[in-house]
């Protein structure tokens, strides 16, 4: 960057102080929360060149937008964008190398030179998560790691320094606070739920997550005014609505989003993307037809931004699924096929087993037919990262057995996949909704022990004795259900296909004995889950909610033995 362009950028900004700079970036973050999305850009645009803010909000929301689109063009702007804005925020770092250096040799920073530091590393931050999912080969994945430990190593010696210079507090450090809160947090958070095995492939060695720690960052972040306080409300409700589910045990903290939820509800009634996690709470609580109703409102709120509707629509076509409303869920995975770019081998997957579940006499929407379907879904193949998504692998995979001129029917692939996203906890709260999916699954066995054998025969066979086992554990019929996981387990040589079967059998099985205080079997179970099993379908998944399954033992010993010894 040439002498030059320092000093222009200086001139600049002189223009407006660092204060003027955040209230109007806190204004464009307003206008985006209220759906105003073109024009809380266009309040950023004009001094994205001069100001490290405003270039890092601008960019910020065009990262949003990508992540939202999927599209490859929205991608590589948003990563264009971010990277000059870390130019921006370059020009107004210290010169030193290190914080570590300016701590030791006693020197002060300017307010404006700590929050070029806190806006460097967010940039990096986020040029990370673009990284994952713009760049095709697992290089990426290395390089991407690069970038989140050098933001963490500066926000870490960012909060070291703030700590150790309290007379420095300037008329913007609630700004510098919650952008340390959110850095921090963000790293703790994420990399206490990533299994060991797969923070040595992203480069992570020597790093562990502390989740307790993330969270309260986050949550001093949320709670106070200041320019992150929404990206850290994002990322805890992300966590308590999605990720625990996905990526964890199933036990969401819903009482804490409701909690954050309330000062946003209140400051922005229409607000689509908080509309979208009201909804989710409610999906949750087991209300879900609260939860339609939320949904469809975010659909209502605004026009501007397709992504949103198509994240409601997501949901929405899993509410009806729990309430086994087929044509329903079948309508909103079309709407899906035709509009979202993230996944459509996905959603044509979803398409035609909605319709598979029809019986057999029923009129098909618009005439399609869910065999054609299936047969249709390996040719929307794409890559994310040099790879295809789990997800659409495992759709791609399931649908292979179509490819034949008669094929097997898939038993109840809607069933299946709604276990893939930990659909059956969602309706633990619900007896109704489980009494509906034991019947779906008992018709289906009925069905099967009436046909003649093949070779999907006992993988078959298997799965539904694994969804009837989550079934009759939400009816709290503990020994059934032990029985039903454990004829998956120890049918695991007779499986030919489904090999993920086995090892989310004992995981199962491992969560019930959690339950019921059988603490050593537990942990004996996850291990065996944990070190027995390779290359099955959604295994970095399954292996996720094995080491959250894990940790949350630990938690559990910890807490027992602190109590124990006062």
């Amino acid at each position: 960057m040439s002498n030059g362009k320092d000093g222009a950028a200086k001139e600049n900004s002189s223009q407006m102080t660092l204060k003027e700079c955040l209230d109007e970036c806190m204004e464009a973050l307003d206008l985006f929360l209220n759906n105003h999305f073109s024009e809380s850009l266009e309040r950023l645009r004009p001094r994205v060149n001069e100001s490290m803010y405003h270039a890092l909000i601008y960019a910020t929301v065009l990262e949003m937008q990508a992540m939202m689109t999927f599209q490859h063009d929205d991608i590589t702007n948003a990563g264009n964008t971010m990277k000059c804005a870390q130019e921006i925020c370059q020009r107004f770092r210290r010169k030193s190398p290190s914080l570590v250096n300016v701590k030791s040799s006693g020197e002060a920073l300017t307010e404006e030179q700590l929050h070029a530091e806190a806006c460097y590393a967010e940039c990096q931050l986020q040029r990370a998560a673009l990284t994952f999912l713009q760049d095709e080969n697992m290089v990426s994945f290395i390089k991407g790691g690069i970038k989140v430990r050098n933001s963490y190593l500066i926000y870490k010696q960012l909060h070291s320094y703030i700590q150790s210079h309290n007379s420095l507090k300037g008329p913007s450090h609630i700004h510098l606070e919650g952008g340390i809160s959110f850095g921090i947090g963000a790293f703790n958070l994420t990399l206490s739920l990533f299994p060991a095995r797969i923070l040595k492939v992203l480069e992570f060695a020597g790093f562990s997550g502390d989740k307790e720690y993330g969270l309260s960052q986050l949550h001093d972040g949320a709670t106070g005014m200041n320019l992150r306080s929404m990206l850290c409300a994002l990322l805890l409700l992300c966590y308590y609505t999605f990720l625990t589910f996905i990526l964890g045990t199933g036990e969401g903290e819903v009482s804490d989003a409701e909690e954050l939820l309330k000062p946003f509800r209140l400051r922005y009634p229409q607000g689509a993307i908080f509309l979208f996690f009201a909804g989710r709470t409610e999906e949750i609580k087991g209300n879900i037809d609260g939860a339609v109703a939320l949904f469809e409102e975010g659909c209502k709120a605004q026009q501007a931004w397709k992504q949103f509707h198509h994240m409601c629509y997501w949901e929405l076509m899993w509410c009806f699924t729990y309430k086994r409303v087929w044509k329903m869920a079948y309508f909103y995975a079309d709407l899906l096929s035709q509009e979202s770019r993230w996944s459509k081998a996905m959603y044509v997957y979803m398409k035609a087993a909605y319709l598979s579940m029809l019986p057999q006499d029923e009129a098909r929407p618009f005439g399609e037919d869910e065999v054609e379907l299936f047969r249709q879904v390996p040719t929307f193949k794409q890559k994310i990262a040099g790879k295809s998504p789990p997800t659409e692998k495992f759709a791609i995979r399931k649908a292979r057995r179509y490819k034949a001129r008669c094929p097997v029917r898939l038993p109840v692939p809607v069933l299946e996949m709604m276990y893939m996203w930990n659909g059956f906890t969602m309706i633990s709260k619900r007896p109704e909704l489980t009494d509906g999916m034991i019947q779906t699954l008992v018709e289906a066995e009925r069905t099967l022990l009436k046909s003649p054998g093949n070779e999907y025969s006992v993988d078959d066979h298997c799965l539904i004795q694994l969804l009837k086992g989550l079934c009759l554990k939400n009816q709290g019929q503990i020994q059934a259900a032990e029985e039903c996981f454990s004829k998956v387990y120890t049918s695991e040589k007779k499986i030919k296909f489904d090999h993920y079967l086995v090892p989310n059998s004992l995981l199962e099985l491992s969560l019930l004995y959690i339950d019921n205080g059988r603490r050593d079997e537990a942990v004996k179970l996850l291990q065996k889950a944990k070190n027995n099993y390779k290359e099955y379908s959604m295994e970095s998944r399954t292996q996720f909610r094995i080491h959250a399954a894990l940790a949350k033992l630990k938690a559990d010993r910890s807490d027992q033995e602190e109590i124990t010894h006062l």
